[in-house]
């Protein structure tokens, strides 16, 4: 079988060594399998999304030897595709609005916490139609979010493919009713990560391990829509020499800085080698 993998970083600042990676990874498997390796830029996030960001990645990733097929899809000329989804999710009375901001949910005593931090507590699942409709009309902003309970009750029981462990049951309710588009997004990942899979014929998601249980949504999503379900490797998070987890947040040495220092691109490869043997737990 023809293997598709990608690359999917967002543009909001330089990439570093676990960006580097994941590609890497991805890009081999498909070399050595004379398959396809993608790659995506998700600059949807207008507020965080920088082009001098997405320019350095093309420059970082080509310097590493990394080669792609076909044009580089950007999320942002895609708009219209996620908003087309939302529609035929929202048709089958699967989303609704919600007007709870973060800080509600947070403040709420009944929301336990999950995958991606408080799990909201359907608030505004309860609302009636004309409340929903009055809310709306007033201009009060919302986020359109997926009645899980619903959506699980249409796709049954789920499980995905992990290269090297076979078949592993999801628990999609571990992450209550997601936010699948706000004012300032059409898209949320979720969504638009499952739907540009789909789109680009992708076979095999190779990813970090900090995103295995968002799979769980992803299944949801591929069952509801009708999408292919791809197989999925989630890599071990690297660390830096102190134990702490490589991200843009805590400032770890970007590739860019590397190579501005003369480290070569195999100087980096003997980084993410080294950086391999002390994972993030």
């Amino acid at each position: 079988m023809s293997i598709t993998t990608r690359f999917a970083p967002s543009p909001t600042g330089m990439l570093h060594l676990g960006h580097a990676f994941v590609a890497l990874d991805a890009w081999q498997r498909a070399r050595r399998a004379g398959g396809r390796f993608l790659l995506r830029v998700e600059d949807i996030d207008a507020n965080r999304c920088r082009p001098d960001y997405t320019r350095a990645l093309l420059e970082d990733l080509r310097w590493l030897g990394l080669d792609w097929d076909g044009a580089v899809r950007m999320q942002s000329a895609h708009l219209p595709e996620y908003r087309i989804a939302l529609d035929r999710l929202q048709g089958e009375r699967l989303l609704y609005p919600c007007f709870c901001t973060r800080a509600d949910v947070a403040r709420s005593v009944t929301a336990p916490h999950g995958p991606d931090g408080a799990v909201y507590p359907g608030t505004c699942r309860h609302l009636s139609p004309d409340e929903r409709a009055r809310r709306i009309e007033s201009g009060a902003p919302f986020a359109l979010r997926l009645d899980l309970a619903a959506a699980c009750i249409r796709t049954g029981r789920l499980s995905f493919v992990e290269q090297g462990r076979g078949r592993v049951d999801c628990q999609p309710e571990r992450f209550g009713d997601v936010v699948l588009s706000r004012r300032d997004a059409v898209g949320s990942y979720h969504l638009c990560v499952t739907h540009d899979d789909a789109a680009q014929g992708v076979t095999l998601v190779s990813r970090g391990t900090d995103l295995l249980a968002a799979t769980d949504i992803h299944r949801v999503l591929q069952a509801l829509m009708g999408w292919p379900e791809p197989e999925y490797v989630h890599l071990p998070l690297l660390t830096g020499p102190d134990g702490r987890r490589l991200s843009k947040r805590d400032g770890a040495d970007s590739l860019r800085g590397m190579r501005e220092a003369g480290r070569t691109p195999a100087d980096v490869r003997v980084l993410m080698r080294d950086a391999s043997n002390r994972v993030a737990p």
